[in-house]
């Protein structure tokens, strides 16, 4: 399972570079960024990975969407356009797929979601679990059903979980046959963390210890 960071954040993506194998954006991260430096920036975050890098969409009209995924898509090769699973960003995802762009279809909550994108010829699912659980849904089995329809079908989208909250978002995942998953930096942190394994080092370096003090005795 590919493991992306999302975050803007170039410390971040140094900090993990060893663990991912791309990162992606969106329009909430950028919100901080003075909308001058913002290019440069996105610049900067595809030269530090060799993977891809998602890079959203701001337009909602099919035109607008073109303009600006073709204009998106020439920042870098390893960029991938974000594109809404609406009517209009399918239909995009359709035409700058047929041009070669990579795409990721985003904001996707139901398998028909998913379905439509993969007939489209996105390169990137991303059912988003978190917000589902937020509203009182399972958002894994969203993932789990997509990869389910995606293996009947033979499609080849990738599915990539977004909107991921916690370590078990994480596990499960990869349980349910996810192709990638996106995390925050915090959530990520957490995957190599366990209290277990701070107390055993904990416990080694005493014994250690201890036997260094008795040999010099």
């Amino acid at each position: 399972m590919e493991i992306f960071l999302d975050t803007v954040n170039l410390d971040e993506i140094a900090l993990y570079e060893d663990f991912i194998d791309g990162v992606t954006t969106n329009p909430s991260l950028l919100a901080g960024i003075n909308s001058n430096a913002v290019r440069e920036l996105l610049q900067k975050i595809c030269k530090s990975v060799s993977g891809p890098v998602s890079i959203e969409v701001i337009s909602e009209k099919y035109e607008d969407m073109l303009v600006e995924g073709r204009e998106i898509a020439k920042i870098n090769n390893n960029v991938c356009v974000k594109l809404p699973c609406t009517f209009d960003g399918l239909r995009v995802c359709r035409k700058l797929s047929s041009e070669g762009i990579s795409t990721n279809l985003t904001l996707c909550f139901s398998p028909t979601q998913a379905l439509l994108a993969a007939a489209c010829g996105a390169t990137y699912i991303s059912p988003f679990a978190g917000r589902l659980d937020d509203v009182g849904q399972d958002g894994m089995s969203l993932v789990e059903e997509t990869v389910d329809i995606f293996d009947v079908q033979g499609c080849e989208t990738r599915v990539l979980v977004a909107s991921v909250r916690n370590v078990q978002h994480v596990i499960q995942a990869a349980l349910c046959g996810a192709d990638a998953i996106t995390v925050p930096p915090a959530v990520l942190k957490q995957c190599f963390i366990h209290p277990l394994t701070d107390k055993g080092l904990e416990i080694f370096k005493k014994d250690w210890k201890k036997k260094m003090q008795q040999t010099r005795a």
